[in-house]
């Protein structure tokens, strides 16, 4: 009997997962990572400023402009871009061996980042989900409620937030995130059905020979 198509031998997705600040992606990054630990978290440069707690090389990788200029102008990074004044993006070579291995690669960026991803070479393996705020006065309270920044910057991220929603409609699954659970619950829903797609199981093609020959056999 033939055996059920391996799962191993797919390409690995790149999972874009982009929303306004405060609207939740990093809890649900967390939520997806957690669900499978086989999906692996792709950790940004940047050339902002630790926060209280953020290790170099596990929450970002911390540069200078310098350096991150340097990594750019080396096509070192798969997507860059300048938020709030710092600079922000992908180193390529881990992305690139972990999708060769069949593994998923998750991005916790914005949409000019998810733009250039969707729009590169490895664009067809990306599957990208926006995250809205249930309204704006439920996305300024989570941001209040982080005590992470100053008022002027928290003010600063409310004025960019509109400009984040305007870009919704160039996303292939957008999540409404009124219930943390039912929507992290949606979004795994969202995974797992993208790595059943027909063109991402590559052993199908001989799983259905396989079957063919059991016809045959039988005749």
């Amino acid at each position: 009997m033939t055996d059920a198509p391996a799962d191993a031998l797919r390409r690995g997705l790149l999972i874009i997962l982009s929303s306004p600040s405060g609207a939740g992606k990093s809890t649900l990054s967390r939520r997806l990572l957690a669900w499978d630990e086989a999906i692996s978290f792709s950790v940004s440069a940047t050339t902002r400023a630790p926060r209280p707690g953020e290790v170099d090389g596990r929450e970002y990788h911390f540069r200078s402009r310098a350096e991150f200029e340097g990594m750019v102008a080396a096509g070192e990074m798969l997507e860059h871009a300048e938020v709030f004044g710092n600079l922000y993006g992908s180193p390529r070579g881990p992305v690139e061996q972990a999708m060769l291995a069949g593994r998923d690669t998750l991005f916790d960026i914005d949409w000019q980042g998810g733009q250039q991803i969707r729009n590169s070479a490895l664009g067809q393996d990306a599957v990208s989900i926006f995250v809205l705020p249930p309204s704006i006065a439920e996305l300024a309270r989570r941001l209040q409620g982080r005590a992470q920044d100053s008022a002027e910057v928290i003010a600063g991220r409310m004025a960019k937030s509109r400009d984040e929603i305007s870009h919704w409609a160039e996303y292939d699954y957008v999540l409404v995130n009124s219930d943390l659970d039912a929507c992290a619950a949606q979004l795994f829903t969202i995974i797992a059905a993208e790595r059943l797609r027909r063109e991402r199981q590559p052993g199908l093609v001989d799983h259905v020979r396989g079957l063919n020959h059991e016809f045959e056999d039988l005749t």
